[in-house]
C-alpha cells in the first residue's frame, strides 16, 4: 500500500498484534506460531511465489480437524478486525481527502453555483428533495450482532487514539480496552446457532436507528443545511424532510412463511414502543435543559404557569410518551394491560416541540431553539412514530389465488384461469362497486385467510406506519388493481400506495406496457393516489438475463416509464432495489445515480439497502453521514446536471451487447446439462443451508432446483469460490460483438460520454479485482468430477478473456485505475481471504465425505470469513 494508506495500515497491523496476542494467550505460543506462518506463506502465494503456494497447500492439507478451526477463526477474525480500520479510515482524521464524502458534495454544490441553472431551479429541487432508505432483511448480513457491537466500540478507541493530545495513561487504557474487547469477540461464537425470527430481524433494524442513525441524521441536516448556505446561500426550508427511512423487516413476505400478520402487527407495535423509548430520552434532556422562564402568550397559557413553562408542558409530554410506552411493553410482552395508548401519531410530538421552538425563537433564544430541540423535531419528521415506516411485500400469484378461491365461492368462474380482459373488467367492476366482495360466513383456506388477515392488518393501523405495498412478480395491470380491491375489502380508510415489482427480463421488457393500461383505467386512475410507484428489480433481472442485458433492460424500462408518466401528466417514482454486489445492481451509490436515466430522479430516491451493507454504509453515525451526503450530491447532479441522452448508435450498440450476453449466458446457465451439477459441486451452494443467515429460505420452492434459488444465495455461492460468475458471464461475448459491429472506439467514446455504459465497466472491472482464477481451479481440482471439470476450464477461460478486453477498453489499462482505493481494499484482505478459501475446499472434501458438527461450524466460519473479505456478498 501507498504511504497515503498509512494510517491504514498502522491500524490494520496494530488490530493484528493485539489479535495475535490474545491467540497466544488463549492457545499458547505454537498456535500463534502456526497461524503466522500461514498468513506469511498466504501474503508470498499472493504475491506470485509458486513455491510458497505449494507450502501453504501443504500445511493446510495437514491440518487435523481442530487445527482447522482455529486457523478459520483466526483469520476470519483477521477480515473483520480489517474491515473495522477500513471502515474507520473513511472517516479518520488520517484520511486522504479521496475518503472525505463532504467533499465532493462540496464540489457538486460548487459546480451549481458556477452553472447557468437559475437558483429558483436549485429551490426547487431541493424542497423536493426525498431520499427514502429501505432498509431489507435479505440474509446477506454474516456477522452477530454481538460482535457488530464490539467492532463499533473499537471503532471508537481508533478515534480516540487519533487524539494529539493524548496522555500516556489515556493511551494505555484505550489500549487495554481495545485487547478486552478482541478478547471478547474472540470467546464469542462466530456463528449464530439459530436462525433470526422476522422479529429479531426488525430488531437488528431499529438498533442500526437506534446506535447510530438517531444522531446520525440530525447532524447530517445541520451539515447539509450549513454546506448549502455556504456554497448557494440557501438552506433548507425548516420543515424539510431530506432523508427518511422505511423497512421490509416484519413486511417482506414474498416467499417466507414466518412473516405473518401477526408479525407485522408485532413489528410495528415494537417499532412505536422503541420511537418512543429514543424520544423520552430526547425529552428528559430537553427538560433539563430548558429552564428559561421568557415565553410566549401561546406557550404560557399551554403550560398554565410562568415558573419554567418549558419544562411543563415537557414534563405532560413525558407523561404521555411514558403511558403510551407501557401500553405498548404490557401488550409486546404478554402482560396485563397497563399504561394507555395516548400518543398515537407523530404530530402530538412535533407539535409540543414546535410550540417551544416558536417561543424561544420570539424571545430572542434561537441559539437555544436550534441545539437539541431542532435535533428532535429533525428526527420526528425523518423517523416518525415508527422509526422506519414498513413497506409490504408479496408474490403477485398469492393475490390471485384469494380472488380465485372467492370467485369460485360465488360461483363466479375461476379468477386465476380468466384472460387478462376478463380479470381487469372484474376488478375494476369490484372496486367501483360499494357492496363488499366478502361473502360474510365465507370460510377460506388457511392461506387465503394469512393474506386476508395482512390486509386487515394494514387497515387497522395508521397510515403513517406503512411506506407502500409492493408485488413481487408484477406481470399485468390486474396484479395492481387486485392488490388495490383487497386493500378496499379490508375496509382500509387510507390510500396506500402499490407498486409492481417487474423483475425478469420479460417484465421489464413489458412494464411500460402494464403501467399505459393501468394509466388508461378510469377506475384505477380514480384509486391510484398522488404518486405512481414502480420497483425496479435488480437482482431476478440479472439471475435471469445476466448483468450486461439486466442493466440494459432496467435502464430502457425507467427510461420509458418516466416519459410515460410525464405524457399522462402523473408522477413516477422509482424505487430501486438494488443489492451490495454488481450481479443484484450493486455500484457505489453516487457512481450508480448519475447512471440512471435523465429524469429519473425528479420524484426522490427510493432505494433498497440489504444486508452487510447497512451496518457497512451507517453501522457508524460518522459513516452514516457520509453515506447520506454521498446521496445529496448524486441526487441533486442526477437533477440539475442529468447525464445526457444516449446517442442513437449508443443505444445500438446497448441492443447488440445484451442480445448476445444474454444468449451466451443462458446457453450456459439454462442450456448446458453439466451447469447444475458443476455449479453444486463447485460452490457451497447445497451447504449455505446450514448458515442461518436469515429467517427467509434460500428457495422460493424448497422442491426446486437452480432455477428456484433465490438471486441471493445464487450470488453468495458463486462469490465463495471466487469465480464470481452471476456478475459478468456473457460480458465478453456481448461486448466483443460490438466491438466487431462498432469498432472499439466507439465503445471508447460510450464509456467517456455515457455514465450508464461507464458504470458497467467499472462494475466489471471491481469484480475482476475479486474474482480468482487460481482459486476457483482449485475448488474444481479437489471437489468437482473429472467429467464435469472442463466447464469449469471453459468459464476461467472466459474469465481471462473479459478481464483482458475490460483493462483494453478501461482509459489507464489497469482494473480500477481510477478507484486506487478500491483496489488497494481489495489487496489488503486477499492474504487472509486467500487460506480461508482453501480452507473452506478443504473442509467441504471432509464434510461431504461424511462431516461433524466442528467440521460444519469450522464450514461456516468459512463461509462468514469470506463474506467478510468479499465486503459485499449479496
Amino acid at each position: 500500500m501507498s504511504d497515503q494508506y498509512s494510517a491504514l495500515r498502522s491500524n490494520v497491523s496494530l488490530l493484528g498484534q493485539i489479535l495475535g496476542q490474545t491467540i497466544e494467550q488463549a492457545l499458547g505460543a505454537p498456535a500463534l506460531e502456526k497461524v503466522e506462518a500461514i498468513r506469511q506463506l498466504a501474503k508470498s502465494s499472493r504475491s506470485g511465489d509458486e513455491q510458497a503456494r505449494g507450502q501453504l497447500l501443504d500445511e493446510l492439507h495437514r491440518l487435523s480437524d481442530d487445527e482447522l478451526l482455529l486457523v478459520v477463526r483466526a483469520f476470519n477474525q483477521f477480515l473483520n478486525l480489517a474491515n473495522v480500520a477500513e471502515q474507520y479510515h473513511t472517516v479518520s482524521r488520517h484520511a486522504d481527502t479521496g475518503f472525505c464524502q463532504l467533499d465532493p458534495l462540496k464540489q457538486t454544490l460548487k459546480r451549481l453555483k458556477q452553472s447557468n441553472i437559475s437558483s429558483e431551479q436549485i429551490a426547487q429541487t431541493l424542497a423536493k428533495l426525498d431520499i427514502n432508505l429501505v432498509l431489507t432483511a435479505h440474509p446477506t448480513e454474516v456477522t452477530r450482532r454481538t460482535l457488530i457491537n464490539k467492532h463499533v466500540q473499537l471503532s471508537d478507541c481508533l478515534d480516540r487514539l487519533e487524539l494529539d493530545n493524548l496522555l500516556p495513561t489515556e493511551r494505555t487504557q484505550l489500549l487495554a480496552r481495545m485487547r478486552q474487547l478482541i478478547a471478547q469477540a474472540w470467546h464469542t461464537d462466530e456463528i449464530r446457532h439459530s436462525r433470526p425470527t422476522p422479529l429479531d430481524e426488525a430488531k437488528w433494524g431499529f438498533a442500526v436507528i437506534e446506535n447510530s442513525l438517531w444522531q446520525a441524521v440530525p447532524e447530517y441536516v445541520r451539515e447539509l443545511d450549513t454546506l448549502l448556505q455556504q456554497e448557494l446561500t440557501m438552506g433548507l426550508a425548516p420543515s424539510a424532510r431530506p432523508v427518511r427511512f422505511t423497512s421490509w423487516m416484519g413486511g417482506d413476505r414474498d416467499g417466507n412463511p414466518y412473516v405473518t400478520a401477526e408479525v407485522t402487527q408485532s413489528v410495528l407495535e415494537h417499532g412505536r414502543w422503541m420511537a418512543l423509548d429514543l424520544y423520552i430520552r430526547d425529552i428528559n434532556q430537553l427538560i433539563s435543559e430548558l429552564s428559561m422562564h421568557q415565553a410566549s402568550e401561546e406557550l404560557l397559557a399551554l403550560s398554565g404557569q410562568t415558573h419554567e413553562p418549558y419544562r411543563q408542558v415537557l414534563k405532560t409530554l413525558r407523561s404521555d410518551l411514558q403511558l403510551t410506552h407501557k401500553y405498548l411493553e404490557a401488550k409486546i410482552t404478554g402482560q396485563p394491560s397497563r399504561g394507555e395508548n395516548r400518543i398515537t401519531d407523530i404530530k402530538q410530538i412535533s407539535n409540543v416541540l414546535q410550540l417551544c421552538h416558536r417561543s424561544l425563537s420570539a424571545n430572542n433564544m434561537a441559539v437555544i431553539a436550534d441545539g437539541l430541540l431542532q435535533d428532535t423535531l429533525v428526527r420526528c419528521r425523518c423517523f416518525g412514530l415508527q422509526l422506519s415506516q414498513l413497506d409490504i411485500r408479496q408474490d403477485s400469484d398469492k393475490h390471485a389465488q384469494v380472488l380465485g378461491e372467492i370467485s369460485q365461492y360465488l360461483e363466479l368462474g375461476d379468477y386465476c384461469a380468466w384472460d387478462e380482459q376478463t380479470k381487469l373488467a372484474f376488478l375494476a367492476k369490484e372496486l367501483a362497486n360499494p357492496r363488499p366482495l366478502l361473502p360474510r360466513h365465507w370460510q377460506p383456506s388457511e392461506q387465503t385467510q394469512e393474506v386476508l388477515d395482512t390486509f386487515r392488518v394494514i387497515a387497522d393501523n395508521h397510515a403513517d406506519n406503512f411506506g407502500i405495498y409492493i408485488i413481487s412478480m408484477a406481470r399485468q395491470a390486474s396484479d395492481v388493481l387486485a392488490v388495490k380491491l383487497l386493500l378496499k375489502e379490508a375496509g382500509c380508510a387510507f390510500n396506500m400506495p402499490v407498486a409492481p415489482l417487474f423483475e425478469t427480463l420479460d417484465d421489464l421488457n413489458r412494464a411500460p406496457q402494464v403501467m399505459r393500461t393501468l394509466y388508461d383505467n378510469e377506475v384505477y386512475r380514480a384509486v391510484m393516489g398522488e404518486q405512481q410507484y414502480v420497483m425496479i428489480g435488480y437482482s431476478d433481472s440479472a439471475k435471469d438475463a445476466g448483468m450486461m442485458a439486466a442493466g440494459w433492460a432496467q435502464y430502457s424500462a425507467m427510461e420509458s416509464l418516466v416519459t410515460l408518466s410525464d405524457d399522462y401528466g402523473l408522477e413516477l417514482v422509482l424505487f430501486h432495489g438494488r443489492g451490495g454486489t454488481v450481479g443484484r445492481g450493486g455500484a457505489p451509490a453516487a457512481q450508480a445515480l448519475r447512471s440512471q436515466p435523465p429524469g429519473s430522479l425528479k420524484n426522490g430516491l427510493r432505494v433498497t439497502e440489504q444486508g452487510e451493507m447497512i451496518r457497512f454504509k451507517y453501522g457508524l453515525a460518522s459513516v452514516a453521514k457520509q453515506s447520506l451526503h454521498l446521496y445529496v450530491g448524486a441526487v441533486l447532479e442526477g437533477n440539475l446536471m442529468p447525464p445526457p441522452q444516449p446517442e442513437p448508435q449508443w443505444r445500438e450498440a446497448m441492443a447488440v451487447i445484451s442480445d448476445v450476453s444474454c444468449e451466451h449466458y443462458r446457453d450456459i446457465v439454462r442450456g448446458n446439462k453439466d451447469f447444475v451439477p458443476y455449479f453444486r459441486s463447485a460452490t457451497p451452494e447445497q451447504e449455505l443451508g446450514k448458515l442461518p443467515l436469515g429467517s427467509r429460505p434460500s428457495k422460493r420452492n424448497p422442491d426446486g432446483g437452480v432455477e428456484s434459488l433465490r438471486a441471493i444465495p445464487w450470488i453468495f455461492a458463486w462469490s465463495q469460490n471466487r469465480l464470481m460468475l452471476p456478475a459478468w458471464l456473457g460480458a465478453y461475448q456481448g461486448l466483443a460483438a460490438a466491438i466487431e459491429q462498432f469498432g472499439e472506439q466507439h465503445l471508447a467514446h460510450m464509456s467517456q460520454q455515457w455514465p450508464f455504459f461507464r458504470t458497467r465497466l467499472e462494475m466489471l472491472e471491481m469484480v475482476f479485482c475479486k474474482a480468482d482464477s487460481w482459486l476457483s481451479a482449485y475448488y474444481d481440482q479437489r471437489l468437482v468430477a473429472p467429467e464435469l471439470q472442463p466447464l469449469g476450464e471453459q468459464l476461467r477461460g472466459e474469465l481471462a478473456k473479459a478481464t483482458a478486453l475490460i483493462k483494453e477498453l478501461s482509459p489507464e489499462h489497469t482494473l480500477l485505475g481510477h478507484q486506487p482505493w478500491i483496489r488497494e481494499s481489495i489487496a489488503l484482505r486477499n492474504p487472509y481471504t486467500d487460506p480461508l478459501n482453501v480452507l473452506q475446499v478443504e473442509l467441504l472434501k471432509r464434510v461431504r465425505a461424511g462431516g461433524s458438527v466442528a467440521l460444519d461450524n469450522a464450514l461456516m466460519i468459512t463461509m462468514a470469513g469470506i463474506a467478510a473479505g468479499m465486503r459485499n456478498t449479496g
